[in-house]
């Protein structure tokens, strides 16, 4: 099994960072790629960004600019640096790893930003 403990969510104002952080533990093996989804109340989850363990990175729309996602190989760790964050962006963000077809997804970590 695979384990993905997030960290870096919480409260901001409009205008403001937060750093989003998911190290990946257990039987990782041949890692392909890495990323984060998010969900807000009465809404699908939706991809922001995803990185492939060659650095091929793709962003929703709506974060390009904004958001910058990055990856140590060697800590198994994803980082999404999220900037000038907007209202829109409130939702509880998920960390997802892929492995060959197995999709692996954490707990979730609350971004609001609010005034």
């Amino acid at each position: 099994q695979v384990q993905l403990v997030e960290s870096g969510g919480g409260l901001v104002q409009p205008g403001g960072s937060l750093r989003l952080s998911c190290a990946a533990s257990g039987s990782i093996f041949s890692i392909y790629a890495m990323g984060w989804y998010r969900q807000a109340p009465g809404n699908q989850r939706e991809l922001v960004a995803r990185i492939t363990s060659r650095g091929s990175a793709n962003y929703a729309d709506s974060v390009k600019g904004r958001f910058t996602i990055s990856r140590d190989n060697a800590k198994n760790t994803v980082y999404l640096q999220m900037n000038n964050l907007k209202p829109e962006d409130t939702a509880v963000y998920y960390c997802v790893l892929q492995q060959t077809t197995e999709h692996y997804w954490g707990q979730g970590t609350q971004v609001t930003v609010s005034s």
